[in-house]
């Protein structure tokens, strides 16, 4: 049987970066930077109040208090938006507002609480230092330096400094296309009544769902029954604008195995990988698409998702932190795992206690108990047999 990191190392070898493209502000939200981003302009770009108040000479207040206040004329009044270039003299005051250009010569800005709030002689009632209350250009973002660097997600923190520096676009990596493709004649829509034999279809929902929280695109394709034909022309009518296709179901051993049947000469190389759940697995091009292939079983193919897919379809997008956190707990109870698979127990870990115990039973289709669990315990293929107390490794699903 293959083992765990080969197979890894084969998918890993077949999801590629999609080549840079510049998107809209606002389709730009979780995205990767593909390239620096140099500011066109400074930020402020002007000299402007950082208050409601005043616009003052600092001298001209130096000995304003509550009980001896200056009085100044207010000879202009400027709020946020005003474009003309204005002066101001000794001896005077200009009403400002908070964001509102500072006039040539005004040296401080004096708070509105400070005054009388007059409009035609303003009462000063307390002192002002050189600066006080003015963002002065430049302080902030100085035009010409790197504000943005290649590889940093995009934030709306991200977005709102894009916009103020005027820029409408991004060049980022973009998101990975995925083809979710579900196979089995037993498989019928939600909703619809069951007959004797049939289950619902949830993998392809599920795995949709995994492929978005990774961070990529995903379509659903039409599930098929276990027609080689049909699934060709499924397959043929969509992978063509896939980056990635996944399907499951079909790659067993057993008769009716479509996916096999329909890829298996050549394609796609079928494999044993040495684990519990999710043995069965498939990897190869479909043209020039890559796809893989994960069993039906829903914990076996999302737990295969988990190991297989996630990290390289994230690191194609140039997202950080591609793998899952992994860390070590202890285990609170006695486990035995099968010798010659590394075992992908379902667990619930207790962060603040730094301990985990399994969550129901190992086979694959037990899915409840993997809505449930946060965690993923990894036990290597040559333990048989771990102890309550042991140190376990962990993936933290959370």
């Amino acid at each position: 049987m293959r083992s765990v990191e080969e197979h890894r190392r084969v998918v890993a070898g077949l999801i590629a970066p999609r080549p840079p493209v510049t998107v809209a502000l606002a389709d730009a939200l979780g995205l990767a930077l593909a390239e620096d981003v140099t500011a066109p302009l400074s930020l402020p770009g002007f000299d402007n109040s950082a208050m409601d108040g005043y616009a003052v000479i600092a001298d001209d207040v130096a000995g304003a208090s509550e009980q001896n206040p200056v009085r100044l004329p207010v000879v202009e009044d400027i709020p946020a938006g005003r474009t003309d270039e204005l002066v101001l003299k000794p001896g005077e005051a200009h009403r400002i507002m908070t964001g509102a250009p500072v006039p040539a010569g005004a040296t401080a800005v004096v708070p509105v609480e400070a005054t009388n709030a007059a409009t035609d002689t303003v009462e000063i009632r307390a002192s002002a230092t050189p600066g006080q209350h003015i963002r002065r250009a430049g302080e902030d973002v100085t035009a010409g330096s790197v504000v943005l660097r290649a590889g940093q997600v995009v934030t709306p923190a991200v977005l709102g400094l894009a916009a103020a520096l005027g820029l409408t676009g991004v060049t980022v990596v973009p998101r990975q296309r995925v083809l979710v493709l579900s196979t089995g004649s037993e498989l019928v829509t939600p909703g619809t009544p069951l007959k004797p034999g049939q289950i619902y279809e949830s993998n392809a929902v599920m795995l949709a769902a995994a492929v978005r929280d990774a961070g990529a695109d995903a379509v659903t394709a039409p599930m098929t029954e276990d027609d080689v034909a049909a699934f060709r022309a499924v397959l043929d009518s969509y992978a063509g604008d896939a980056d990635l296709v996944i399907t499951t179901g079909g790659v067993s051993a057993g008769a009716y195995e479509v996916v096999k049947d329909a890829l298996g000469a050549g394609q796609v190389d079928f494999v044993k990988v040495a684990m519990q759940p999710g043995m069965p697995q498939g990897s190869g091009r479909i043209g020039d698409t890559p796809i893989v292939t994960l069993p039906g079983n829903p914990v076996s193919a999302l737990v295969s998702f988990e190991v297989f897919v996630r990290a390289p379809l994230r690191a194609a997008m140039g997202l950080p932190q591609p793998d899952r956190p992994r860390l070590t707990a202890v285990l609170t109870e006695d486990l035995t795992s099968p010798r010659g698979k590394r075992q992908f127990r379902r667990g619930v870990l207790d962060r603040a206690a730094g301990t985990v115990t399994s969550y129901g039973p190992p086979a694959s289709h037990h899915l409840r108990w993997l809505a449930s669990a946060n965690c993923l315990l990894e036990i290597d293929e040559d333990v048989t047999a771990v102890a309550a107390g042991s140190p376990v490794s962990v993936w933290d699903l959370s």
